[in-house]
């Protein structure tokens, strides 16, 4: 059936000269760089080819905006004034989770077929272009899978729930339901990312604790269960609580939902703990060694949803340039916006190629791989974060008043685009875990330069730019560099893991912007690219 086109005959002028709005798209098909980076991962490519045709879909886009619109709803009490602790959804947020739990998004990296992590990183990628609050949860319940491994009866109990595909708001506890979902109550007020200065009490009360404290942050409270932090006897302990327990709640109470610059489709919160039910995970005094590796696997999540954050900012001004046209030209044809387009391209580019080269160490099984994991996914959070901020301005700038109004996806970008560079460890904190890393683990060490070093003899400005960041740090940085120190190392990091899989245009822009620094500061601020061979991988 066809559908009935906006009128463009006004009553003063014809509407000309302004983009068609976008209708459904194939997020698979219509993106190279993603293909390219994916097969070279190792990812279930037919999976991901149906995936993107799903998230591309027009009615889950308009689930998507339904969501962002009509915000969470904290509701506390019903009408007889007994507790809640609930929070209520618009239905396209439902509709969205049920999507990505249904594609695989929590479930594939567990699956025990090969490609699973790096098929999980092409769905957040496709996630976060669309929904990117709904996609909290479920990299925390993608992520506290190998956590659970640390107790083998609560891992039988919730692993099968989280990795089963199914989406189940329904309250009820565990053993009830399809699904599950796991969320993450870490920080306190007092100290933030200082998890250790932590004052939640859990005393021992038979088989299980009773936790009694607050959470500062607790992401998306409606989840059926948490990984949270506490003072145990023994010292800082990780345990599971559940949220819903057989006749009653569990006293997990909420105490407000975070007015959030973005992000706010999901319904971050403050809760306490009232002599809350827990289950210990791990050893007393081993809370932050048992929930590290949840921890480790959310932030190949953080590195990367910012190259998904370009990719949609960057799509949206793509599309506004090939339908608009200004002083008698179209806008893609003009030399200033085609290179300003072709230089924010590279950072999406760098983005994506290394958050997939890493999402495949993740799935492979030897010591070199898990160690190059650890110190890689760190470096692409970082400096993939701090580029995406820019990036999507530029790209709302594009779009000139356009692009700062409600009705284009720009701002939602824009908004979304700080939150991945904080969560799961802010800037600094992130550069003080490499340069730890970095003392530790010498296999890390031995794993990264064996990267940096595979990509020589490609690009003599790489290779002199590798010799100059050794020349400069022999040894590890005093801390106040350690930011500059990061950023370089990920710089080479990134233009060593597009030398494997993108073309010579990509790779040849990217080493002469971002590693030998020929360039000024903003962007198109560069000459020499090859803007048509970057932006054809754009369209």
């Amino acid at each position: 059936m066809t559908q009935s086109q906006a009128s463009r005959h006004l009553g003063t002028h014809e509407v000309m000269n302004q983009p068609d709005v976008r209708g459904g798209r194939d997020l698979w098909s219509e993106d190279l760089p993603l293909r390219e980076a994916a097969e070279a991962a190792g990812a279930r490519l037919d999976h991901l080819a149906q995936a993107g045709k799903t998230y591309g879909d027009e009615n889950l886009r308009q689930a998507a905006e339904d969501a962002q619109r009509d915000l969470p709803r904290l509701k506390l009490f019903d009408r007889g004034g007994r507790r809640l602790d609930e929070v209520t959804f618009n239905p396209g947020y439902h509709r969205v989770m049920e999507t990505g739990l249904g594609a695989g998004y929590a479930a594939t990296a567990w699956d025990g077929k090969p490609g699973g992590h790096a098929t999980h990183a092409a769905l957040v990628y496709y996630q976060m272009q669309v929904e990117p609050g709904a996609g909290c949860p479920m990299t925390m319940t993608y992520a506290a899978v190998p956590a659970l491994r640390n107790d083998a009866q609560l891992s039988e109990i919730w692993a099968p729930k989280l990795t089963s595909g199914v989406y189940d708001p329904s309250i009820r506890p565990i053993d009830q339901k399809a699904g599950a979902t796991l969320g993450m109550a870490m920080t306190e007020k007092q100290g933030g990312s200082d998890v250790r200065a932590n004052s939640t009490i859990a005393t021992r009360d038979g088989d299980h604790y009773r936790l009694r404290g607050h959470k500062w942050f607790c992401s998306a409270p409606m989840c059926d269960g948490f990984l949270t932090l506490a003072q145990a006897e023994g010292g800082l302990t990780c345990f599971l609580v559940p949220r819903w327990l057989e006749g009653e709640r569990n006293s997990i109470r909420l105490q407000r939902l975070k007015n959030k610059l973005g992000n706010q489709a999901n319904a971050s919160s403050e809760i306490e703990y009232h002599d809350t039910l827990a289950y210990r995970l791990g050893d007393e005094g081993a809370g932050v060694r048992t929930i590290i590796e949840m921890v480790h696997h959310t932030r190949l999540d953080t590195a990367i949803a910012p190259a998904a954050l370009m990719r949609a900012a960057l799509s949206e001004a793509h599309y506004w340039v090939s339908h608009r046209s200004a002083f008698q030209r179209r806008l893609i044809d003009q030399p200033l916006m085609r290179s300003v387009l072709a230089d924010l391209a590279l950072d999406w580019e760098g983005a994506l190629s290394v958050s997939m080269f890493l999402a495949q160490a993740f799935d492979r099984d030897d010591e070199e791989a898990r160690a190059l994991a650890r110190v890689g996914v760190a470096l692409a959070k970082y400096l993939s974060n701090k580029r995406c901020i820019s990036v999507v301005a530029e790209a709302m700038e594009v779009l000139g008043g356009m692009g700062y109004v409600e009705d284009t996806p720009m701002p939602m970008l824009y908004k979304e685009a700080p939150l991945n560079s904080i969560w799961e460890g802010s800037g600094n904190v992130i550069c003080l875990d490499i340069m730890r890393t970095l003392a530790r683990e010498p296999r890390a060490v031995d794993a990264l330069n064996a990267v940096l070093d595979g990509a020589r003899g490609t690009d003599a400005r790489y290779d002199a730019a590798l010799r100059q960041h050794r020349d400069r740090w022999p040894a590890l940085p005093a801390e106040h560099e350690a930011r500059w120190f990061a950023e370089n190392l990920a710089s080479l990091l990134t233009a060593a893991a597009l030398m494997r899989t993108a073309p010579n245009a990509v790779v040849d822009g990217f080493i002469t912007s971002r590693v030998a620094q020929q360039r000024g500061s903003v962007a198109g601020s560069v000459s020499g690219l090859d803007t048509e061979g970057i932006l054809s991988r754009l369209a």
